[in-house]
């Protein structure tokens, strides 16, 4: 702490920011309902506003914005998350391993209908996280239950211990994203002080330490993947992705991207030399000569150990849970983000208004079964026909895919678009950054003028989606992308 003192005496103006944003942290973790949508939105304003100037004018000391990154964290230390109830689930499914039960085989309401709590403060969890949370089985895979666990071990007895336990393992997600992040950016030849677009903003600092979102943890599995990988260490850059896809399953999209990065690029560096940059291998083209066959080969069986270690190590992490009902239960709530939930989206809302002049009814168990067909296509477009020999094409691939998913999807959870920012600080891209500020809109999709039947305000999400898409729009077709 004295470090981060000193640090701010150097500059008076940035300790004035600080101690700003400090406050008004301190209002959103402690004084904000939900439902206070201008009190919201006029503080989420000015702490971007806030970020934005800070990275801009201190954009050249490192040391005084990871302080700055620090401090603003450790605000949330003690609060309760005011945005989201998912932590209950979190400290129930911690609990019940800890109890010696599995956590995927049973549903919360199922226990408070026999009467018989398995945990302790279980009505209070119960209470918190709601019916809807309650009534399904969790869907949180082992490395996250894993976090759920050691949180439960942070001594005290109450909730609170167990958030601040949670919320310790996130912050130190961060600054292991800010270590090999910032690296990898040095390695790609782009600004040291781009990972503050992610550990300063406002975005990440509520919904990751704020409202307990583990999206920073499985960040900071696949920006260190990514980092030995870009080392050329693909062994264990597998081994890490596995960790990343065990915390959330997003990261499994991004598997048969890497096939243009060992078999392409194998290619062009067994023809050239091993060592090749990834700006040399950008500007080369693959070489006709009668032996190409051999590195291609040789990059193939590279890109089928990548993916063996990825599932091997993946399958090893959910043995201790493994069962025949696991996998029904599993499979049964991983489904349901497909058809039955409905939140935040954009080009499905618009399916599903066409669909409606139709049919009229249940658009989403007809649509819901399209969309992933569509994404499977848009993935093995990317894969195949887009050139993924770089990190940094790899990356963008990556920010291309993950976008065209939750573009299509039926649910768009704040939360999400966390990794869509992190990938965006490696491209050229900015979309991202400008979605990490119009997704405060979707907490206001509820606003209860006019909506007693709580359905979501489509004006609301339509103002988010438009600023999103003219921004990504002008990037993608743009003639000449400027640097981040």
């Amino acid at each position: 702490m004295q470090l981060n003192l000193s640090l701010l005496k150097l500059n008076k103006t940035a300790a004035l920011l600080t101690l700003f944003s400090c406050l008004l942290y301190g209002v959103f973790a402690y004084q904000l309902e939900r439902t206070e949508y201008l009190k919201l939105v006029l503080l989420y304003t000015i702490l971007f506003g806030l970020f934005y100037w800070l990275i801009k004018k201190y954009k050249n000391n490192l040391k005084l914005l990871t302080a700055i990154g620090f401090i603003f964290r450790t605000v949330f230390i003690l609060a309760i998350p005011n945005l989201s109830q998912d932590f209950y689930r979190f400290i129930w499914d911690g609990s019940m391993i800890l109890e010696g039960l599995n956590p995927y085989l049973y549903t919360v309401q199922s226990f408070i209908d026999d009467g018989n709590l398995p945990v302790a403060n279980g009505q209070e969890l119960y209470n918190g996280m709601g019916e809807l949370n309650a009534g399904h089985f969790t869907n949180y895979p082992p490395i996250n239950q894993l976090c759920f666990v050691l949180a439960n071990l942070f001594p005290g007895a109450g909730i609170l211990s167990s958030v601040i336990g949670l919320r310790l393992i996130i912050i130190a997600a961060d600054f292991g994203t800010l270590f090999f992040g910032k690296r990898l950016l040095q390695n790609l030849n782009l600004p040291s002080h781009n990972i503050f677009w992610y550990l300063l903003n406002p975005f990440i600092i509520i919904e990751l330490t704020g409202n307990l979102h583990f999206e920073g943890v499985m960040i900071f599995f696949l920006v260190w993947s990514l980092y030995l990988l870009q080392k050329g260490k693909w062994q264990w850059s597998a081994v890490v992705l596995a960790l990343s896809v065990s915390t959330k399953l997003v990261p499994l999209i991004f598997l048969p991207l890497f096939f243009k990065w060992f078999v392409k690029r194998n290619v062009i560096a067994k023809a050239a030399k091993p060592s090749m940059s990834d700006v040399e291998i950008a500007s080369s083209r693959v070489p006709h000569n009668d032996n190409n066959w051999i590195p291609y080969v040789s990059g193939i069986t590279k890109l089928i150990g990548f993916y063996a270690i990825v599932g091997v190590i993946t399958i090893l992490l959910f043995a201790p849970f493994f069962s025949t009902q696991f996998i029904s239960n599993y499979a049964e709530t991983v489904g349901l983000w497909f058809q039955n939930f409905e939140f935040n989206a954009s080009l499905y809302y618009i399916a599903r208004a066409i669909g409606y002049t139709f049919r009229g009814y249940n658009e989403i168990a007809i649509i819901g079964k399209v969309t992933p067909l569509i994404v499977i296509l848009f993935v093995l477009l990317i894969t195949f026909f887009r050139k993924n020999n770089t990190s940094k094409q790899l990356i963008t691939a990556m920010l291309l895919v993950l976008s065209f998913y939750y573009f299509t999807s039926t649910t768009v959870h704040p939360w999400y678009v966390a990794t869509l920012l992190i990938l965006s600080i490696f491209t050229n891209y900015k979309f991202p950054l400008v979605w990490s500020f119009t997704i405060i809109l979707s907490y206001l999709a509820y606003m209860q003028i006019g909506n007693a039947n709580k359905s979501e305000n489509l004006l609301v999400i339509a103002l988010e989606y438009l600023v999103v898409y003219g921004v990504f729009f002008y990037e993608v077709f743009k003639k000449k992308t400027k640097p981040a």
